[in-house]
């Protein structure tokens, strides 16, 4: 008996994850799921995506029948544990023997035969107790949220602290279900031809030109397929209109080019100059956003090879992207605190270096997605004690322009702001966690 398709797909991809740093969502849309039929491709997603989402909850339950220390097992063993044990605990439908069969499969896929005993009998235990759902209640402490919502203990503490119980519980709650698909529309035709292709779409809660996917299989219709529409959070949308019109607009840090998309669609007679430090990443920007108006270079914003000055600087700067977690969820499980620390710094870096190209009167929108203060507002403060020559525009001021043009279809503003900051809240809001602050240069240096 051979694993089946779908599993042996998802546990590529999760070995790959776990050892070369791979992101699961590019994984899932590359060539090893090529020749899987639609429904194998969803069960390996909900696998791949669901060992992700709970990972310390399957240890913690698997833990309780392994004789050693689960950092003692082979990847790969534990890797056919996690699938077996989280199909077990969520996938009801499929029968225990049936899990754990392929299991011990992929177990003998990966060469370890001298572990298939030890899988089976665990996972036999496993599917006798049919893990208890029930443990996924509400609960009242910070260590209550970790474990139940799977989330690293001091990465939830600092929420806790940050934003209060109530909002953490909301953040890891959403962290843990499948986001709902938005769109980014780029003509009135989109919407009409989607339909005709069987994909069933709503409005956006936040933008105008959002849509959010219902049913259907966006991926086969050829207006997906040929770019003319692309999935894009409405917090990512939120921050390109945010950049607002310009003629001259720099988009540092610019793959994969969501953003740049937006920005170049909204505003067609601007010239757009997107610049990424990695060739291969530069690479895939022009192929996304072959748009006349946008010149792609491989730079590093924080030495950009040339001295022009922009009326609009969008300055989307690597970060921990614990806003994303939803659709990201290894990043949970990668990141630790002295990561967020270095990642300041090269903010820091590229903040200062960006404000060097803006010119007077012009503005830049510094954004992450990420939810930690040490990469959004303590950043700002930094750089603005090196650039006195700017100042901070009130979020909200900008959001109700947006709101008066149409273009921002939410009508709470003062709810998408933190002081003078945009701060969007995964569970809270209805997007992932968005920061960005923007600046303005009052006086030419």
């Amino acid at each position: 008996m051979a694993a089946s398709p779908a599993r042996a797909a998802a546990f590529a991809i999760l070995l790959r994850v776990e050892r070369e740093s791979s992101y699961a969502v590019e994984l899932l849309h590359s060539d090893l799921l090529d020749g899987l039929s639609a429904l194998d491709c969803n069960l390996t997603t909900d696998i791949v995506m669901g060992v992700l989402r709970w990972r310390s909850l399957l240890d913690a339950s698997i833990g309780g029948f392994v004789p050693v220390a689960l950092r003692k097992l082979d990847l790969e063993v534990l890797t056919a544990l996690r699938i077996g044990c989280y199909q077990l605990a969520f996938l009801g439908r499929i029968p225990g023997h049936a899990i754990v069969n392929e299991s011990v499969e992929l177990v003998k896929l990966a060469r370890k035969r001298s572990a298939s005993g030890m899988v089976n009998a665990v996972l036999h235990k496993l599917a006798n107790a049919r893990l208890n759902n029930a443990r996924f209640g509400l609960v009242n402490s910070g260590e209550g949220l970790a474990d139940v919502y799977a989330h690293p203990q001091w990465l939830v503490e600092k929420w806790v602290q940050q934003f209060g119980f109530d909002q953490a519980e909301h953040i890891c709650r959403y962290g843990q279900k499948v986001p709902i698909t938005a769109l980014r529309l780029t003509s009135p035709g989109d919407e009409d031809e989607l339909r005709k292709s069987g994909v069933e779409l709503v409005p956006g809660a936040l933008m105008k030109s959002a849509r959010l996917v219902l049913h259907g299989d966006l991926a086969s219709t050829e207006i997906f397929r040929s770019g003319r529409v692309a999935v894009q959070d409405e917090g990512s949308q939120l921050i390109a209109a945010l950049v607002s019109s310009g003629k001259l607009i720099l988009d540092c840090c610019a793959a994969p080019g969501s953003k740049t998309a937006a920005l170049s669609s909204a505003w067609p007679q601007a010239q757009i100059i997107a610049t990424d430090i990695h060739p291969h990443r530069a690479r895939l920007l022009r192929k996304l956003v072959p748009n006349s108006n946008v010149q792609v270079i491989t730079a590093d914003a924080m030495n950009l090879p040339f001295a022009s000055t922009f009326d609009r600087v969008l300055a989307d700067v690597p970060c921990s992207g614990t806003g994303t977690l939803a659709r990201n969820p290894e990043i949970k499980w990668r990141l630790q605190p002295e990561d967020i620390v270095d990642l300041q710094g090269r903010q820091i870096a590229i903040l200062n270096a960006s404000l060097n190209h803006v010119e007077k009167s012009g503005r830049l929108v510094y954004a992450t997605c990420s939810l930690e203060k040490e990469e959004n507002e303590h950043v700002v403060t930094a750089c603005l004690q090196s650039h006195p020559e700017f100042t901070i525009v009130p979020a909200q001021e900008e959001l109700l322009k947006l709101r008066e043009s149409g273009e921002l279809v939410w009508a709470h503003v003062d709810q998408l702001v933190s002081g003078p900051f945009l701060r969007t809240l995964p569970g809270i809001h209805p997007c992932d966690g968005f920061f960005a602050a923007v600046l303005e240069r009052t006086v030419r240096y």
